[in-house]
């Protein structure tokens, strides 16, 4: 069974300048049946954004149910020490529902250097991170922060072969995003591998999508075009075979075979200047997949 999340409007990629609904998002995912919520994690990028920890927080005080979550959190860009202070919190105000996605990041130089972190050495400070965070959080160790809290799952993003390997040494699943059923289905393979090398389970697949349902196809890709542009300062047709946008049913369609090749939990990031709306579309498409699945 896939699990379904989906990610707060955090950002202000066409840059319209209005109020943050992160409550509200917060609270229609819940009520819309997605099982996750998660903020996506950057300090500069092209968008304006927002701190990924006070939002998750937000979404505790309104939210009962659903896990929250980082998509993913630049932990290397962060003093480790206070990272594992706000996720201790977290896991307190939430009772204990927090998921910590991980990632280098790179992308956004920018970010790297308003935080005066070294973009070259980003990959050895998040496994640093990763091998001493436990140590943090929990009590009567040498880096004790009190109160102690459960330690979050991890879930490591990332395509490449060195995000594959720090997803078998560290994560309790590997999330990728911008990556086909098939490839993802061969590179599980590999990922199980390595996870027998180090005598861990096997991690868990999760997927990252972006998406807009709109039952007009045209305005379905410009939003989503606009979007890219103002988030990640590129154009949709770059990453346009890996996108869900369409009507219900072709989101749907999109997002079933994932389901198929063993995607065990899959988050949506809502595109477009109506992310109210999206939250409810996409709970609707997903809602189709169950039945597609039925028929094939």
């Amino acid at each position: 069974m896939t699990n379904w999340g989906v990610l707060l409007p955090t950002f202000d990629p066409l840059r319209l300048g209005e109020p943050f609904v992160v409550s509200e998002a917060a609270k229609l995912a819940e009520a819309s049946g997605f099982d996750s919520i998660w903020a996506g994690d950057h300090l500069k990028c092209p968008a304006p954004v927002l701190d990924a920890t006070s939002c998750l927080a937000v979404a505790a005080a309104v939210t009962q149910r659903a896990a929250l979550g980082f998509s993913v959190m630049l932990l290397g860009l962060r003093p480790l020490a206070w990272t594992a202070k706000q996720l201790a919190t977290l896991q307190h105000v939430s009772n204990n529902r927090i998921r910590l996605g991980v990632g280098v990041g790179g992308e956004f130089p920018q970010e790297y250097a308003a935080a005066e972190v070294s973009l070259s050495h980003r990959g050895a400070r998040l496994d640093r991170a990763l091998t001493l965070l436990p140590q943090f959080l929990q009590s009567g160790t040498e880096h004790s922060l009190e109160p102690s809290a459960p330690m979050p799952p991890v879930l490591i993003g990332g395509r490449s072969d060195r995000a594959l390997e720090r997803a078998a040494q560290f994560g309790d699943a590997w999330l990728p995003m911008w990556i086909s059923p098939e490839t993802l289905a061969q590179r599980s393979e590999r990922l199980s591998a390595l996870a027998e090398q180090h005598a861990r389970p096997t991690p868990r697949l999760s997927l990252l999508v972006l998406a807009h349902v709109d039952e007009d196809p045209q305005h379905a890709r410009a939003q989503a075009d606009q979007h890219l542009r103002g988030q990640y300062g590129m154009a949709l047709d770059r990453v346009e075979r890996w996108t869900a946008f369409g009507g219900e049913e072709q989101v749907a369609e999109f997002l079933e075979p994932y389901t198929r090749v063993g995607v065990s939990e899959v988050l949506l990031l809502p595109l477009g200047a109506r992310p109210l709306e999206q939250i409810e579309r996409l709970a609707a498409a997903t809602r189709r997949i169950g039945s597609l699945s039925d028929v094939r």
